[in-house]
Protein backbone atom coordinates (compact mmCIF):
# COMPACT_ATOMS: atom_id res chain seq x y z
CA UNK A 1 0.00 0.00 0.00
CA UNK A 2 1.22 3.50 -0.39
CA UNK A 3 1.85 6.12 2.14
CA UNK A 4 2.29 9.87 1.96
CA UNK A 5 6.01 9.40 3.14
CA UNK A 6 6.62 7.62 -0.04
CA UNK A 7 4.08 10.04 -2.32
CA UNK A 8 6.12 13.28 -1.11
CA UNK A 9 9.81 11.80 -1.08
CA UNK A 10 9.61 10.30 -4.52
CA UNK A 11 10.77 12.13 -7.16
CA UNK A 12 8.84 13.72 -9.80
CA UNK A 13 9.07 10.55 -12.44
CA UNK A 14 8.19 8.10 -9.51
CA UNK A 15 5.49 10.67 -8.25
CA UNK A 16 3.63 9.75 -11.65
CA UNK A 17 4.47 5.90 -11.37
CA UNK A 18 3.30 5.44 -7.96
CA UNK A 19 0.00 7.21 -9.10
CA UNK A 20 -0.30 5.41 -12.43
CA UNK A 21 -3.98 4.49 -13.23
CA UNK A 22 -5.26 6.86 -10.99
CA UNK A 23 -6.90 9.03 -13.91
CA UNK A 24 -7.56 6.72 -17.24
CA UNK A 25 -4.62 7.24 -19.53
CA UNK A 26 -3.39 10.64 -18.56
CA UNK A 27 -0.40 10.13 -16.06
CA UNK A 28 -0.21 14.54 -17.13
CA UNK A 29 -2.84 14.94 -14.02
CA UNK A 30 -0.13 13.62 -11.67
CA UNK A 31 2.66 15.26 -13.33
CA UNK A 32 0.90 18.85 -13.09
CA UNK A 33 0.05 17.94 -8.90
CA UNK A 34 4.13 16.46 -8.37
CA UNK A 35 4.89 20.59 -7.96
CA UNK A 36 2.69 20.86 -5.01
CA UNK A 37 4.18 18.46 -2.62
CA UNK A 38 4.85 17.81 0.14
CA UNK A 39 0.76 16.77 0.91
CA UNK A 40 -0.87 16.77 4.69
CA UNK A 41 -3.16 14.59 3.69
CA UNK A 42 -4.54 12.28 1.40
CA UNK A 43 -7.08 14.49 1.18
CA UNK A 44 -5.04 17.22 0.09
CA UNK A 45 -3.42 15.01 -2.60
CA UNK A 46 -6.88 14.21 -3.85
CA UNK A 47 -7.49 18.18 -4.37
CA UNK A 48 -4.04 18.68 -5.77
CA UNK A 49 -5.11 16.13 -8.66
CA UNK A 50 -8.68 17.31 -8.85
CA UNK A 51 -6.82 20.86 -9.56
CA UNK A 52 -4.53 19.72 -12.06
CA UNK A 53 -7.26 18.90 -14.19
CA UNK A 54 -8.96 22.71 -13.48
CA UNK A 55 -6.16 24.50 -14.44
CA UNK A 56 -5.55 22.62 -17.60
CA UNK A 57 -7.80 23.75 -20.14
CA UNK A 58 -10.98 22.43 -22.13
CA UNK A 59 -9.24 20.67 -24.77
CA UNK A 60 -7.11 18.48 -22.31
CA UNK A 61 -9.75 17.59 -20.43
CA UNK A 62 -11.97 16.51 -23.49
CA UNK A 63 -9.34 14.38 -24.19
CA UNK A 64 -9.17 13.13 -20.50
CA UNK A 65 -13.23 12.32 -20.74
CA UNK A 66 -12.51 10.67 -24.33
CA UNK A 67 -9.59 8.22 -22.67
CA UNK A 68 -12.62 6.96 -20.72
CA UNK A 69 -14.44 3.42 -22.17
CA UNK A 70 -17.86 3.25 -22.72
CA UNK A 71 -20.05 1.64 -20.21
CA UNK A 72 -20.22 -2.07 -21.03
CA UNK A 73 -18.79 -0.85 -24.13
CA UNK A 74 -16.72 -2.49 -26.88
CA UNK A 75 -13.56 -2.21 -24.68
CA UNK A 76 -15.14 -4.59 -21.45
CA UNK A 77 -16.30 -7.10 -24.30
CA UNK A 78 -13.13 -7.61 -25.81
CA UNK A 79 -11.89 -7.48 -22.42
CA UNK A 80 -9.03 -4.36 -23.20
CA UNK A 81 -10.29 -2.48 -20.13
CA UNK A 82 -7.96 -1.17 -17.97
CA UNK A 83 -7.68 -3.28 -14.53
CA UNK A 84 -8.80 -0.28 -12.26
CA UNK A 85 -12.02 -0.12 -14.79
CA UNK A 86 -12.52 -3.67 -15.15
CA UNK A 87 -12.99 -3.89 -11.29
CA UNK A 88 -15.24 -0.98 -11.28
CA UNK A 89 -17.57 -1.99 -14.18
CA UNK A 90 -17.42 -5.56 -12.49
CA UNK A 91 -18.47 -4.22 -9.02
CA UNK A 92 -21.42 -2.64 -10.66
CA UNK A 93 -22.56 -6.09 -12.08
CA UNK A 94 -21.76 -4.32 -15.92
CA UNK A 95 -20.23 -8.04 -17.33
CA UNK A 96 -23.88 -9.96 -15.91
CA UNK A 97 -25.86 -7.60 -17.53
CA UNK A 98 -28.90 -9.17 -19.19
CA UNK A 99 -29.28 -9.03 -23.10
CA UNK A 100 -32.43 -6.08 -22.57
CA UNK A 101 -30.02 -4.56 -20.23
CA UNK A 102 -26.87 -4.67 -22.27
CA UNK A 103 -29.26 -3.31 -25.33
CA UNK A 104 -29.89 -0.85 -23.41
CA UNK A 105 -26.73 0.59 -22.65
CA UNK A 106 -25.04 0.31 -26.05
CA UNK A 107 -28.65 2.43 -27.61
CA UNK A 108 -27.88 5.35 -24.18
CA UNK A 109 -24.03 4.77 -25.34
CA UNK A 110 -24.60 5.83 -28.99
CA UNK A 111 -26.99 8.58 -28.37
CA UNK A 112 -24.88 10.31 -25.53
CA UNK A 113 -21.73 9.88 -27.64
CA UNK A 114 -23.93 11.46 -30.71
CA UNK A 115 -25.20 14.19 -28.68
CA UNK A 116 -22.27 15.55 -26.73
CA UNK A 117 -19.14 13.79 -28.69
CA UNK A 118 -17.82 12.00 -25.72
CA UNK A 119 -18.31 8.60 -23.55
CA UNK A 120 -20.81 9.16 -20.61
CA UNK A 121 -18.54 8.73 -17.48
CA UNK A 122 -20.39 7.57 -14.26
CA UNK A 123 -18.78 6.38 -11.29
CA UNK A 124 -20.59 3.45 -10.93
CA UNK A 125 -18.58 2.11 -7.69
CA UNK A 126 -21.25 4.87 -6.15
CA UNK A 127 -21.60 7.33 -3.12
CA UNK A 128 -20.30 4.43 -0.77
CA UNK A 129 -18.14 2.41 -2.95
CA UNK A 130 -19.91 -0.82 -3.27
CA UNK A 131 -20.94 -0.13 -6.27
CA UNK A 132 -24.58 0.83 -8.38
CA UNK A 133 -27.35 -1.32 -9.73
CA UNK A 134 -27.30 -2.02 -13.00
CA UNK A 135 -30.81 -0.05 -12.61
CA UNK A 136 -28.99 2.77 -11.23
CA UNK A 137 -26.95 2.87 -13.71
CA UNK A 138 -29.58 2.77 -16.70
CA UNK A 139 -31.87 5.40 -14.58
CA UNK A 140 -28.66 7.78 -14.04
CA UNK A 141 -28.00 7.74 -17.80
CA UNK A 142 -31.26 8.47 -18.99
CA UNK A 143 -31.22 11.32 -16.48
CA UNK A 144 -27.88 12.99 -17.93
CA UNK A 145 -28.63 12.25 -21.25
CA UNK A 146 -31.26 15.30 -21.27
CA UNK A 147 -28.50 17.72 -19.84
CA UNK A 148 -26.76 20.38 -21.38
CA UNK A 149 -23.77 20.31 -22.88
CA UNK A 150 -21.68 22.53 -20.65
CA UNK A 151 -23.35 20.74 -17.55
CA UNK A 152 -22.30 17.23 -18.94
CA UNK A 153 -19.06 18.06 -19.46
CA UNK A 154 -18.49 19.43 -16.03
CA UNK A 155 -20.12 16.55 -14.81
CA UNK A 156 -18.22 13.91 -16.30
CA UNK A 157 -14.89 15.40 -14.69
CA UNK A 158 -16.95 15.47 -11.43
CA UNK A 159 -17.31 11.63 -11.77
CA UNK A 160 -13.58 11.21 -12.88
CA UNK A 161 -12.31 12.64 -9.91
CA UNK A 162 -14.59 10.66 -8.00
CA UNK A 163 -13.13 7.32 -9.86
CA UNK A 164 -10.04 9.17 -8.77
CA UNK A 165 -10.53 9.19 -5.33
CA UNK A 166 -11.89 5.44 -4.84
CA UNK A 167 -8.68 4.42 -7.06
CA UNK A 168 -6.47 6.37 -4.73
CA UNK A 169 -8.31 4.78 -1.47
CA UNK A 170 -7.72 1.25 -2.63
CA UNK A 171 -3.68 2.32 -3.26
CA UNK A 172 -3.41 3.55 0.26
CA UNK A 173 -5.51 0.76 1.34
CA UNK A 174 -7.81 3.42 3.18
CA UNK A 175 -11.83 2.63 3.98
CA UNK A 176 -14.07 5.62 5.00
CA UNK A 177 -15.23 4.00 7.62
CA UNK A 178 -16.89 7.24 9.47
CA UNK A 179 -18.24 8.15 6.29
CA UNK A 180 -19.97 4.67 5.60
CA UNK A 181 -21.04 4.36 9.00
CA UNK A 182 -22.94 7.96 8.45
CA UNK A 183 -24.11 6.76 4.93
CA UNK A 184 -25.25 3.65 5.93
CA UNK A 185 -27.52 4.93 8.94
CA UNK A 186 -29.56 7.56 6.47
CA UNK A 187 -29.79 4.61 4.19
CA UNK A 188 -31.63 2.58 7.05
CA UNK A 189 -33.44 5.76 8.46
CA UNK A 190 -35.12 6.25 4.64
CA UNK A 191 -37.16 2.84 5.10
CA UNK A 192 -39.17 4.92 7.07
CA UNK A 193 -41.87 6.94 5.07
CA UNK A 194 -45.40 8.36 5.16
CA UNK A 195 -47.94 6.98 3.68
CA UNK A 196 -48.63 7.31 -0.11
CA UNK A 197 -45.32 7.94 -0.61
CA UNK A 198 -43.73 4.92 0.45
CA UNK A 199 -45.60 2.90 -1.93
CA UNK A 200 -44.46 5.01 -4.59
CA UNK A 201 -40.39 4.56 -3.37
CA UNK A 202 -40.68 8.20 -2.30
CA UNK A 203 -39.10 9.48 0.77
CA UNK A 204 -41.61 11.51 2.86
CA UNK A 205 -41.57 12.10 6.95
CA UNK A 206 -43.84 14.36 8.71
CA UNK A 207 -44.91 15.53 11.93
CA UNK A 208 -45.67 12.57 14.61
CA UNK A 209 -46.84 10.05 11.93
CA UNK A 210 -46.00 6.46 12.10
CA UNK A 211 -43.05 7.39 10.29
CA UNK A 212 -41.56 10.59 12.00
CA UNK A 213 -41.74 8.14 14.71
CA UNK A 214 -39.92 5.21 13.75
CA UNK A 215 -37.54 7.78 12.87
CA UNK A 216 -37.46 9.00 16.28
CA UNK A 217 -36.98 5.41 18.16
CA UNK A 218 -34.18 4.03 15.63
CA UNK A 219 -32.02 7.43 16.11
CA UNK A 220 -32.98 7.15 20.32
CA UNK A 221 -31.60 3.08 19.78
CA UNK A 222 -28.58 4.22 17.97
CA UNK A 223 -27.39 6.75 20.50
CA UNK A 224 -27.63 3.82 23.03
CA UNK A 225 -25.33 1.75 20.90
CA UNK A 226 -22.80 4.80 20.43
CA UNK A 227 -22.24 5.10 24.18
CA UNK A 228 -24.33 8.46 24.83
CA UNK A 229 -25.56 8.58 29.00
CA UNK A 230 -28.92 9.63 28.11
CA UNK A 231 -31.48 10.07 25.66
CA UNK A 232 -35.08 10.41 25.54
CA UNK A 233 -37.82 11.76 22.80
CA UNK A 234 -39.26 15.20 24.62
CA UNK A 235 -42.91 16.68 24.56
CA UNK A 236 -42.51 17.66 21.20
CA UNK A 237 -40.63 14.77 19.63
CA UNK A 238 -37.33 15.96 19.39
CA UNK A 239 -34.67 13.29 20.31
CA UNK A 240 -32.14 14.05 22.61
CA UNK A 241 -28.58 12.46 23.12
CA UNK A 242 -26.26 13.56 26.11
CA UNK A 243 -22.52 12.39 26.10
CA UNK A 244 -21.29 13.72 29.64
CA UNK A 245 -18.27 15.76 29.91
CA UNK A 246 -15.68 14.85 32.98
CA UNK A 247 -16.65 16.93 35.35
CA UNK A 248 -20.73 17.06 36.70
CA UNK A 249 -22.34 19.85 35.42
CA UNK A 250 -19.66 20.84 32.81
CA UNK A 251 -21.38 23.15 30.17
CA UNK A 252 -22.15 21.36 26.69
CA UNK A 253 -21.77 21.76 22.76
CA UNK A 254 -25.33 21.72 21.69
CA UNK A 255 -25.67 20.29 18.33
CA UNK A 256 -28.14 18.21 15.73
CA UNK A 257 -30.22 19.01 12.77
CA UNK A 258 -33.91 18.25 11.94
CA UNK A 259 -34.99 14.17 10.97
CA UNK A 260 -38.45 14.91 9.28
CA UNK A 261 -38.25 15.79 5.27
CA UNK A 262 -40.23 17.73 2.26
CA UNK A 263 -42.34 15.71 0.51
CA UNK A 264 -40.68 13.17 -1.99
CA UNK A 265 -37.35 14.71 -0.59
CA UNK A 266 -33.24 13.42 0.18
CA UNK A 267 -32.08 11.36 2.83
CA UNK A 268 -29.32 14.47 4.41
CA UNK A 269 -31.01 16.86 4.63
CA UNK A 270 -30.84 17.53 8.55
CA UNK A 271 -30.71 14.25 9.21
CA UNK A 272 -26.94 14.75 8.81
CA UNK A 273 -26.26 17.14 11.22
CA UNK A 274 -27.51 14.54 13.49
CA UNK A 275 -25.16 11.34 12.48
CA UNK A 276 -22.40 13.29 12.19
CA UNK A 277 -21.87 14.12 15.94
CA UNK A 278 -23.41 10.42 16.44
CA UNK A 279 -20.48 9.34 14.42
CA UNK A 280 -17.81 11.44 16.69
CA UNK A 281 -19.34 10.03 20.45
CA UNK A 282 -19.71 6.75 18.84
CA UNK A 283 -15.72 7.23 18.10
CA UNK A 284 -15.10 9.10 21.57
CA UNK A 285 -16.88 6.32 23.26
CA UNK A 286 -15.26 3.26 21.77
CA UNK A 287 -11.49 4.78 22.59
CA UNK A 288 -13.23 5.63 26.35
CA UNK A 289 -12.50 8.94 26.09
CA UNK A 290 -14.56 12.35 28.13
CA UNK A 291 -14.28 15.99 27.20
CA UNK A 292 -14.57 18.28 29.49
CA UNK A 293 -17.61 19.42 28.28
CA UNK A 294 -20.64 17.42 27.38
CA UNK A 295 -22.20 17.00 23.90
CA UNK A 296 -26.06 17.17 23.77
CA UNK A 297 -27.30 15.78 20.21
CA UNK A 298 -30.88 16.99 19.31
CA UNK A 299 -32.54 15.19 16.25
CA UNK A 300 -35.20 18.19 16.20
CA UNK A 301 -38.43 16.79 15.33
CA UNK A 302 -39.62 19.01 12.76
CA UNK A 303 -38.17 22.40 10.56
CA UNK A 304 -39.65 21.72 7.17
CA UNK A 305 -43.16 23.23 7.82
CA UNK A 306 -45.18 20.26 6.04
CA UNK A 307 -47.64 18.68 7.78
CA UNK A 308 -48.65 21.67 10.55
CA UNK A 309 -47.34 25.13 9.50
CA UNK A 310 -44.93 25.75 12.47
CA UNK A 311 -41.24 25.68 11.18
CA UNK A 312 -38.85 25.33 13.64
CA UNK A 313 -41.01 24.02 15.97
CA UNK A 314 -38.27 21.55 17.62
CA UNK A 315 -35.87 24.07 18.03
CA UNK A 316 -37.76 26.72 19.23
CA UNK A 317 -39.13 24.58 21.46
CA UNK A 318 -35.69 25.04 23.07
CA UNK A 319 -35.56 28.59 22.62
CA UNK A 320 -38.52 29.18 23.95
CA UNK A 321 -40.29 29.94 20.76
CA UNK A 322 -43.40 27.79 20.97
CA UNK A 323 -46.79 29.18 19.85
CA UNK A 324 -49.40 27.86 21.77
CA UNK A 325 -51.92 28.43 18.83
CA UNK A 326 -49.59 25.76 16.92
CA UNK A 327 -51.67 23.03 19.02
CA UNK A 328 -54.97 23.93 17.60
CA UNK A 329 -53.68 23.98 13.92
CA UNK A 330 -55.03 20.95 11.81
CA UNK A 331 -53.55 18.94 8.98
CA UNK A 332 -55.03 18.25 5.82
CA UNK A 333 -57.25 15.15 7.66
CA UNK A 334 -58.53 17.99 10.23
CA UNK A 335 -56.04 16.17 13.33
CA UNK A 336 -54.74 19.12 15.29
CA UNK A 337 -51.31 19.17 16.52
CA UNK A 338 -52.30 18.45 20.29
CA UNK A 339 -53.93 15.73 19.37
CA UNK A 340 -50.98 14.25 16.76
CA UNK A 341 -48.99 14.78 19.96
CA UNK A 342 -51.37 12.78 22.15
CA UNK A 343 -51.70 10.37 19.32
CA UNK A 344 -47.83 10.00 19.61
CA UNK A 345 -47.56 9.52 23.28
CA UNK A 346 -46.52 13.26 24.25
CA UNK A 347 -47.80 15.49 26.97
CA UNK A 348 -49.38 17.64 24.49
CA UNK A 349 -49.42 20.39 27.47
CA UNK A 350 -47.77 23.68 27.17
CA UNK A 351 -46.17 23.39 30.63
CA UNK A 352 -43.76 19.96 29.52
CA UNK A 353 -43.21 22.45 26.31
CA UNK A 354 -42.13 25.37 28.01
CA UNK A 355 -40.12 23.01 30.44
CA UNK A 356 -37.70 22.32 27.19
CA UNK A 357 -36.63 26.03 27.19
CA UNK A 358 -32.70 25.54 27.54
CA UNK A 359 -30.48 27.64 29.95
CA UNK A 360 -28.26 29.20 27.25
CA UNK A 361 -25.68 30.05 29.97
CA UNK A 362 -25.11 26.23 30.45
CA UNK A 363 -23.84 25.52 26.81
CA UNK A 364 -20.55 26.99 25.16
CA UNK A 365 -22.50 27.18 21.64
CA UNK A 366 -24.82 25.38 19.03
CA UNK A 367 -22.83 23.81 16.01
CA UNK A 368 -24.52 22.35 12.76
CA UNK A 369 -23.16 20.21 9.86
CA UNK A 370 -25.33 20.43 7.09
CA UNK A 371 -25.06 19.16 3.05
CA UNK A 372 -24.88 22.71 1.53
CA UNK A 373 -28.68 22.20 -1.04
CA UNK A 374 -26.91 24.11 -3.83
CA UNK A 375 -23.98 23.82 -6.37
CA UNK A 376 -20.93 25.70 -4.87
CA UNK A 377 -18.92 23.09 -3.62
CA UNK A 378 -19.84 20.90 -6.08
CA UNK A 379 -18.72 23.29 -8.91
CA UNK A 380 -15.54 24.75 -6.82
CA UNK A 381 -14.79 20.79 -5.97
CA UNK A 382 -14.78 21.34 -2.36
CA UNK A 383 -15.61 18.62 0.15
CA UNK A 384 -16.63 21.18 3.00
CA UNK A 385 -17.23 24.81 3.19
CA UNK A 386 -17.64 27.58 6.09
CA UNK A 387 -21.04 29.41 6.91
CA UNK A 388 -20.61 32.65 7.47
CA UNK A 389 -24.15 33.43 7.93
CA UNK A 390 -27.71 32.19 7.23
CA UNK A 391 -29.93 34.50 4.98
CA UNK A 392 -32.37 36.65 6.31
CA UNK A 393 -35.43 36.41 3.91
CA UNK A 394 -38.89 37.88 3.26
CA UNK A 395 -41.82 36.36 1.47
CA UNK A 396 -44.81 37.99 0.05
CA UNK A 397 -47.94 36.65 -1.76
CA UNK A 398 -49.18 39.03 -4.00
CA UNK A 399 -52.07 39.85 -6.76
CA UNK A 400 -52.05 42.34 -9.81
CA UNK A 401 -55.24 43.19 -11.31
CA UNK A 402 -55.99 44.25 -14.79
CA UNK A 403 -58.91 43.66 -17.17
CA UNK A 404 -59.54 40.31 -19.09
CA UNK A 405 -60.38 41.24 -22.58
CA UNK A 406 -60.52 39.29 -25.63
CA UNK A 407 -57.04 38.34 -27.11
CA UNK A 408 -57.70 39.11 -30.47
CA UNK A 409 -59.34 42.56 -30.64
CA UNK A 410 -57.98 44.10 -27.77
CA UNK A 411 -54.74 46.30 -29.18
CA UNK A 412 -51.59 45.79 -27.97
CA UNK A 413 -51.21 49.58 -26.44
CA UNK A 414 -54.89 49.33 -24.73
CA UNK A 415 -54.68 46.06 -22.82
CA UNK A 416 -54.44 46.27 -18.42
CA UNK A 417 -52.27 42.57 -18.81
CA UNK A 418 -51.67 41.39 -15.10
CA UNK A 419 -49.52 39.07 -16.07
CA UNK A 420 -47.12 40.95 -18.14
CA UNK A 421 -46.79 43.63 -15.54
CA UNK A 422 -45.63 40.08 -13.50
CA UNK A 423 -42.82 39.20 -15.80
CA UNK A 424 -41.92 42.70 -15.93
CA UNK A 425 -41.61 42.33 -12.51
CA UNK A 426 -40.05 39.04 -12.20
CA UNK A 427 -37.31 40.35 -14.51
CA UNK A 428 -36.75 43.44 -12.43
CA UNK A 429 -35.94 41.20 -9.36
CA UNK A 430 -33.83 38.94 -11.47
CA UNK A 431 -31.23 41.83 -12.38
CA UNK A 432 -31.94 43.31 -8.75
CA UNK A 433 -31.17 40.42 -6.88
CA UNK A 434 -28.63 39.62 -9.18
CA UNK A 435 -26.26 42.83 -9.00
CA UNK A 436 -25.78 42.42 -5.30
CA UNK A 437 -23.25 39.42 -3.68
CA UNK A 438 -24.90 36.86 -1.84
CA UNK A 439 -28.38 38.50 -2.51
CA UNK A 440 -31.30 36.30 -4.07
CA UNK A 441 -34.71 36.57 -5.16
CA UNK A 442 -37.06 33.82 -6.93
CA UNK A 443 -41.07 34.74 -8.06
CA UNK A 444 -41.62 30.46 -7.64
CA UNK A 445 -45.55 31.04 -7.40
CA UNK A 446 -47.27 32.48 -10.97
CA UNK A 447 -50.95 31.88 -11.79
CA UNK A 448 -53.45 32.85 -14.04
CA UNK A 449 -57.00 32.23 -12.58
CA UNK A 450 -59.67 31.00 -14.84
CA UNK A 451 -57.14 31.99 -17.36
CA UNK A 452 -57.74 31.19 -21.54
CA UNK A 453 -55.39 30.88 -24.37
CA UNK A 454 -57.88 33.59 -25.95
CA UNK A 455 -58.08 35.99 -23.30
CA UNK A 456 -55.45 38.37 -22.20
CA UNK A 457 -54.78 38.18 -18.18
CA UNK A 458 -57.35 39.98 -16.21
CA UNK A 459 -55.33 39.30 -12.75
CA UNK A 460 -52.01 37.26 -11.63
CA UNK A 461 -51.42 35.88 -8.67
CA UNK A 462 -47.43 35.69 -7.81
CA UNK A 463 -45.09 35.36 -4.98
CA UNK A 464 -41.57 36.74 -3.85
CA UNK A 465 -39.21 35.30 -2.31
CA UNK A 466 -36.25 37.44 -1.03
CA UNK A 467 -33.21 36.67 0.92
CA UNK A 468 -29.92 38.03 1.94
CA UNK A 469 -27.07 37.86 4.37
CA UNK A 470 -27.61 40.85 6.32
CA UNK A 471 -31.00 42.52 7.25
CA UNK A 472 -30.10 45.93 5.74
CA UNK A 473 -29.31 44.17 2.54
CA UNK A 474 -32.99 41.98 2.81
CA UNK A 475 -34.68 45.21 3.49
CA UNK A 476 -33.05 47.40 1.00
CA UNK A 477 -34.29 44.33 -1.90
CA UNK A 478 -37.52 44.68 -0.52
CA UNK A 479 -38.15 48.15 -0.35
CA UNK A 480 -36.84 48.04 -4.05
CA UNK A 481 -39.04 45.63 -5.73
CA UNK A 482 -42.40 46.81 -3.83
CA UNK A 483 -40.84 50.47 -5.35
CA UNK A 484 -40.91 48.67 -8.62
CA UNK A 485 -44.37 46.85 -8.21
CA UNK A 486 -45.58 50.30 -7.44
CA UNK A 487 -44.63 51.61 -10.86
CA UNK A 488 -45.37 48.86 -13.09
CA UNK A 489 -49.00 49.03 -11.73
CA UNK A 490 -49.01 52.90 -12.13
CA UNK A 491 -47.31 52.88 -15.79
CA UNK A 492 -50.09 50.09 -16.65
CA UNK A 493 -52.50 51.50 -14.90
CA UNK A 494 -53.14 47.97 -12.68
CA UNK A 495 -53.65 47.43 -9.27
CA UNK A 496 -52.11 45.17 -6.62
CA UNK A 497 -52.46 43.70 -3.17
CA UNK A 498 -49.31 42.16 -1.66
CA UNK A 499 -49.62 40.34 1.59
CA UNK A 500 -46.19 39.96 4.22
CA UNK A 501 -46.37 36.15 5.06
CA UNK A 502 -42.94 35.72 6.47
CA UNK A 503 -39.81 37.73 7.55
CA UNK A 504 -36.52 35.95 8.97
CA UNK A 505 -33.78 37.67 9.91
CA UNK A 506 -30.26 37.12 9.30
CA UNK A 507 -27.98 34.83 11.53
CA UNK A 508 -24.91 35.83 11.26
CA UNK A 509 -22.53 32.83 12.57
CA UNK A 510 -20.23 34.17 15.61
CA UNK A 511 -16.85 35.03 14.40
CA UNK A 512 -14.54 32.73 16.81
CA UNK A 513 -16.84 29.54 15.80
CA UNK A 514 -16.40 30.52 12.19
CA UNK A 515 -12.91 30.30 12.76
CA UNK A 516 -13.03 26.93 14.82
CA UNK A 517 -14.39 25.45 11.59
CA UNK A 518 -12.04 27.24 9.58
CA UNK A 519 -8.94 25.67 11.73
CA UNK A 520 -10.72 22.06 11.48
CA UNK A 521 -10.81 22.26 7.53
CA UNK A 522 -7.68 23.62 7.12
CA UNK A 523 -5.93 21.33 9.44
CA UNK A 524 -7.48 18.11 6.76
CA UNK A 525 -5.19 19.76 4.50
CA UNK A 526 -8.37 21.50 2.81
CA UNK A 527 -8.65 25.25 1.87
CA UNK A 528 -11.44 26.94 3.89
CA UNK A 529 -14.19 28.12 1.53
CA UNK A 530 -16.14 30.91 3.62
CA UNK A 531 -19.48 31.04 2.33
CA UNK A 532 -23.47 32.16 2.86
CA UNK A 533 -26.34 29.63 3.81
CA UNK A 534 -28.90 30.96 1.53
CA UNK A 535 -31.38 27.94 3.38
CA UNK A 536 -32.89 28.38 6.56
CA UNK A 537 -32.01 25.91 8.99
CA UNK A 538 -32.23 25.66 13.08
CA UNK A 539 -29.23 27.35 13.92
CA UNK A 540 -31.26 29.91 12.91
CA UNK A 541 -33.36 29.11 16.04
CA UNK A 542 -30.69 28.65 18.60
CA UNK A 543 -28.65 31.90 17.01
CA UNK A 544 -31.70 33.89 19.12
CA UNK A 545 -30.14 32.22 22.51
CA UNK A 546 -26.35 31.31 21.70
CA UNK A 547 -23.33 31.81 19.72
CA UNK A 548 -23.91 29.40 16.17
CA UNK A 549 -21.66 28.28 13.57
CA UNK A 550 -22.35 25.92 10.79
CA UNK A 551 -20.70 23.87 8.57
CA UNK A 552 -21.59 22.76 4.72
CA UNK A 553 -20.55 19.43 2.81
CA UNK A 554 -20.88 18.58 -0.84
CA UNK A 555 -23.40 17.76 -2.35
CA UNK A 556 -23.67 15.30 -5.57
CA UNK A 557 -25.86 15.83 -8.98
CA UNK A 558 -24.87 19.28 -8.87
CA UNK A 559 -25.73 19.74 -5.02
CA UNK A 560 -29.52 19.21 -5.71
CA UNK A 561 -31.54 18.82 -2.71
CA UNK A 562 -35.23 18.76 -1.27
CA UNK A 563 -35.39 15.94 -4.07
CA UNK A 564 -34.79 12.00 -4.35
CA UNK A 565 -31.34 12.55 -5.84
CA UNK A 566 -29.95 14.44 -3.05
CA UNK A 567 -26.38 12.31 -2.55
CA UNK A 568 -23.45 12.30 -0.63
CA UNK A 569 -19.87 10.24 -0.47
CA UNK A 570 -18.62 8.54 2.13
CA UNK A 571 -15.41 10.04 1.44
CA UNK A 572 -16.77 13.32 1.91
CA UNK A 573 -18.68 12.70 5.00
CA UNK A 574 -15.44 11.04 6.61
CA UNK A 575 -13.96 14.51 6.45
CA UNK A 576 -16.79 15.92 7.76
CA UNK A 577 -16.82 13.56 10.86
CA UNK A 578 -12.91 14.25 10.77
CA UNK A 579 -13.41 17.83 11.12
CA UNK A 580 -15.75 18.07 13.68
CA UNK A 581 -13.83 15.67 15.78
CA UNK A 582 -10.83 18.59 15.30
CA UNK A 583 -13.42 21.37 16.48
CA UNK A 584 -14.43 19.58 19.64
CA UNK A 585 -11.03 18.15 19.64
CA UNK A 586 -9.43 21.77 19.72
CA UNK A 587 -12.30 23.43 21.75
CA UNK A 588 -10.61 20.73 24.18
CA UNK A 589 -7.94 22.22 24.74
CA UNK A 590 -8.52 25.83 25.00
Amino acid sequence: MLTLEQINSASATEFVALLDGTYEHSPWVAEGAASQRPFASLAALKLALVNSVRGIGREAQLKLIRAHPELAGKAMVSQTLTAESTNEQGKAGLTDCTPDEFLRIQQLNAAYKNKFGWPFILAVRGPRGLGLSRAQIINTFERRLAGHPDFEMAEALRNIHRIAEIRLNDKFGVTPTQGQQVWDWAEALAAHSDPGFKEQGQLTVTYLTDAHRAVAQQLQAWMKDCGFDEMHIDAVGNVVGLYAGTEPGAKRLLTGSHYDTVRNGGKYDGRLGILVPMAVVKSLHAQGRRLPFGIEVVGFSEEEGQRYKATFLGSGALTGDFDPAWLQQQDADGVTMQDAMKAAGLPATLDAIHALKRDASAYLGFVEVHIEQGPVLNELDLPLGVVTSINGGLRYVGTITGQASHAGTTPMGRRRDAACAVAELILFVEQRAGAVADVVGTVGMLQVPGGSINVVPGSCHFSLDLRATTNEARDQLGADVLAELDRICSARGLSHTLELTMAASAAPCAPAWQQRWEDAVKSLGLPALRMPSGAGHDAMKLHEVMPQAMLFMRGGNSGISHNPLETISADDTELCVAAYTQLVEDLARK
